[in-house]
C-alpha cells in the first residue's frame, strides 16, 4: 500500500506522540522532548491544524511533520519542526514526502516562507538556504549553515531581516 500524507486527526494524537518519541530516542542532537514540544504547540495560536501532517501506511502512522507560526520582525513565517519518521521506516523517502507535502500545503494556505533548524546537507534539496542570506538570525547560538530559510513565494524575504521569534513552547526546556 502506498504511503499517504494527511492532516493529523484528534484521534491520532497519542500515536503521533509515541511515534515522535521513538523517532528521536537515539538521536544524538536531541533532548528527547520533541513529543512534549508538539503537545505544547497544539495548545497555542501558533498551531495550524492543516499543517500538522501524518504519513500513514496500511493504517499505521509512520511519520509526522509540524509547521507552526513564527515571526521575523512583524512578518509571519513558519517553523518546520519537528519531522519524525518511525526508526524502521527511515531512509525510505517518507520524511522527504512529508516535507514536500507540508511546503506545498503551506504555500496553498498563503504562507510565504519557512524557517528550519536542520542539517545543511539535507534541507537544501527542498530549496532552503542559510537564513543569513536574507539577514535573518536565530534567537540562539547555532552554526549559520544549520539555520535556514525558504521562500515559498519568490522574493518574499527580500527586505525582511532580524531575529526569528518562536512561540513560547520552543523556548521551554
Amino acid at each position: 500500500m502506498a504511503v499517504r500524507i494527511q492532516q493529523e486527526q484528534p484521534s491520532d494524537v497519542t500515536s503521533v506522540g509515541k511515534l515522535i518519541q521513538r523517532a528521536f530516542a537515539l538521536e544524538e542532537h536531541s533532548d528527547q522532548t520533541e513529543h512534549l514540544l508538539v503537545e505544547r504547540l497544539r495548545t497555542t495560536e501558533a498551531f495550524i491544524p492543516e499543517l500538522s501532517l501524518t504519513a500513514v501506511d496500511d493504517g499505521e502512522i509512520i511519520g509526522h511533520l509540524l509547521l507552526t507560526k513564527i515571526t521575523i520582525g512583524e512578518d509571519v513565517s513558519l517553523a518546520l519542526a519537528p519531522v519524525s519518521v518511525a526508526p524502521e521506516r527511515q531512509q525510505q523517502g517518507i520524511g522527504s514526502k512529508l516535507i514536500q507535502h507540508g511546503l506545498e500545503k503551506a504555500g496553498a494556505l498563503g504562507f510565504s516562507s519557512v524557517i528550519v533548524l536542520g542539517h545543511p546537507d539535507y534541507y537544501p534539496k527542498f530549496g532552503f538556504h542559510p537564513a543569513s542570506h536574507w539577514g535573518i538570525e536565530a534567537p540562539f547560538e547555532v552554526p549559520g549553515e544549520y539555520f535556514m530559510a525558504l521562500e515559498l513565494q519568490p522574493g518574499v524575504l527580500k527586505g525582511i531581516n532580524g531575529t526569528v521569534h518562536y512561540s513560547q513552547p520552543f523556548l521551554e526546556t
